[in-house]
């Protein structure tokens, strides 16, 4: 079982937010616990909560609290066990010319060209896609833990960035974003294969994807990677294929 009460956090405290509207399932009211003091969450507290089903956003540490909704489902892959589709596989070999780099977590403006870039292709009117350079800097380069950005080149041209989390028993993929417009890239589906084989490398047994959510579109894709495992009712266990 994953209880939070488990874990020796004894300094930080946790509150409830007022309810907001959801923003993944039409007509619902969400709410998040959120861990606090921000500066105290250290990689391996961090690596606690994220067992016990937070997230963060920047500094902002979360899960899901809502009064009358459990669909938010974290899920993680057990990376010895993955088992790629045949079109993940695909996508694997479609891009295994692209070149890994690791770059300090600090403001590009290349990065966000293509931040913007990918929000207005993906996410246009989501409020994300007029993100100016404060917030994405909050949102993807503020850190306390263990954080890592990833660039993704292809013949020099950038092509995609990842932000990932080192924690102490896997990695937690914070965000991708990527050149939108190539087609048929599934940039998002070799992102996810990567960081699963920087997982084995680093002999770690755990890649976190954050939330699943059965009726979420966005969501969706998540499912795609097999055996996936959930945090459901306290204890993390294989979830069942989707139809």
């Amino acid at each position: 079982m994953t209880r939070l009460n488990e874990f020796p956090l004894k300094l930080l405290q946790f509150y409830a937010t007022a309810p907001y509207g959801c923003s993944y399932l039409p007509n619902r009211v969400a709410r998040s616990q959120v861990a606090t003091p921000s500066h105290l969450i250290d990689t391996d507290a961090y690596g606690d909560l994220v067992r016990a089903g937070f997230r963060r956003s920047g500094v902002f540490t979360y899960r899901p609290y809502c009064d009358a909704c459990s669909e938010c489902v974290p899920v993680r892959i057990a990376v010895e066990r993955l088992q790629p589709s045949r079109s993940q596989r695909r996508a694997w070999e479609r891009h295994s010319s692209l070149v890994a780099w690791q770059r300090p977590l600090a403001f590009r403006e290349e990065h966000y060209a293509l931040y913007q870039q990918y929000q207005t292709a993906r996410h246009s009117g989501g409020g994300m896609d007029r993100d100016n350079r404060e917030q994405y800097a909050n949102f993807l380069l503020q850190t306390h833990i263990d954080s890592r950005l990833i660039e993704f080149r292809a013949d020099g041209e950038l092509v995609m960035v990842s932000i990932i989390d080192l924690l102490p028993d896997g990695l937690s993929s914070v965000y991708t974003f990527y050149d939108a417009a190539l087609p048929g890239a599934s940039l998002g589906t070799y992102a996810i294969l990567w960081q699963a084989l920087q997982c084995r490398e680093l002999e770690l047994p755990y890649l976190y994807l954050g939330y699943w959510i059965a009726g979420s579109r966005k969501m969706a894709y998540k499912a795609n990677f097999r055996p996936l495992e959930g945090l459901v009712g306290g204890a993390w266990m294989p979830l069942p294929p989707t139809p």
